[in-house]
């Protein structure tokens, strides 16, 4: 019986307690306080709140700058004074680089003119020829198509040149021939008789032309520049025949100059403007008068002595250098 009574206050309780709450009045927040004023430094000056942005305490009479910007408003800096337009014909950094130029030049009556300026894309020619006399004194070292004489002797050549690659001039050799003992002693041993020729000089008329230029590095970092050049020409030779048939009854005198062209191919490579080594291959062609092959039934009659005719190419290899003049030039460019 108890135990029922205390369950009805209790739920009597719960069911009262929710319309107590309602009935209660809201209490009203209590008020912020104003923002305190930031400390500043012993030695700092004192500040205007106003300016600050901070009201003054109640009671104390307000100071206004008129001159003073606005509260809240954006404090804006002068504006930059703008860089004076430059006049036409100023020339502005051009006369600190080059003063002179100042009084004469315009910028804008230059700006009117045409530019016709010129590239060049290959590199100016390290040796220039053009007008220039070349001695090209040299040694025919090998002969490169005579199997049993050899042809050695000094020979020189002068050449001036009529453009940058084209020239003429005038060549000359002398010869040592050289037939070895051992290759006598083999013909009269195997009894084989080919006619041999001794030669004495030759001289010539040449025309030069160089059809190709360029450079190759060497020795590390040095810089060599060549040329290949063909050269031909035309002109004369002194031969003899070697006596190899019947040396016993013949000796040959050094006939007449012949007429004789010649052709070959050079190189030269320059080691500084004005000399430079040379390897050339020349061919000598002429019409060379042989030793006869037989013995005819008088031995010592001279006229029985010559054979044919032949068409004979003397093929050189010669090593030598070469010496421009005069030694220095000026480059010249087109305007």
């Amino acid at each position: 019986m108890n135990q029922a009574r205390i369950g009805l206050l209790v739920m009597a309780a719960m069911i009262a307690a929710p319309s107590f709450a309602h009935a209660q009045k809201k209490k009203k927040p209590a008020a912020k306080p104003a923002p305190a004023a930031p400390a500043l430094p012993p030695s700092a000056p004192p500040v205007d709140p106003a300016a600050a942005g901070v009201a003054p305490p109640a009671g104390q009479p307000t100071e206004i700058d008129a001159d003073a910007p606005a509260p809240g408003a954006a404090a804006t800096e002068p504006a930059a004074a703008e860089p004076p337009t430059p006049e036409p014909g100023d020339l502005g950094d051009i006369c600190k680089i080059d003063p002179a130029a100042c009084p004469t030049m315009n910028l804008a009556e230059e700006a009117k003119k045409d530019l016709k300026e010129q590239m060049y894309a290959v590199q100016q020619i390290y040796a220039l020829r053009r007008h220039r006399f070349e001695i090209q004194p040299a040694w025919n070292a090998i002969t490169m198509n005579d199997q049993f004489v050899s042809h050695p002797g000094p020979v020189a050549a002068f050449n001036f040149y009529v453009t940058n690659v084209l020239a003429v001039g005038i060549s000359g050799g002398y010869y040592f021939n050289n037939d070895s003992t051992f290759n006598f002693q083999t013909r009269r041993a195997a009894r084989v008789a080919v006619p041999l020729t001794e030669y004495q000089w030759q001289a010539a008329l040449n025309f030069t032309y160089v059809p190709m230029y360029g450079k190759f590095a060497g020795f590390s970092d040095f810089i060599f520049h060549y040329d290949a050049y063909i050269v031909g020409g035309v002109g004369a030779i002194s031969t003899r025949p070697i006596a190899v048939v019947d040396p016993d009854n013949r000796s040959f005198a050094f006939d007449k100059p012949k007429i004789a062209f010649n052709a070959g191919i050079g190189l030269r490579i320059f080691f500084n403007r004005w000399f430079a080594g040379t390897l050339e291959v020349r061919d000598y062609i002429f019409l060379d008068r042989l030793e006869a092959t037989e013995v005819a039934d008088v031995p010592t009659d001279p006229d029985t002595w010559y054979g044919e005719t032949k068409l004979t190419n003397n093929v050189q290899a010669q090593v030598g250098v070469s010496i421009f003049l005069p030694f220095a030039w000026e480059y010249r460019l087109p305007k």
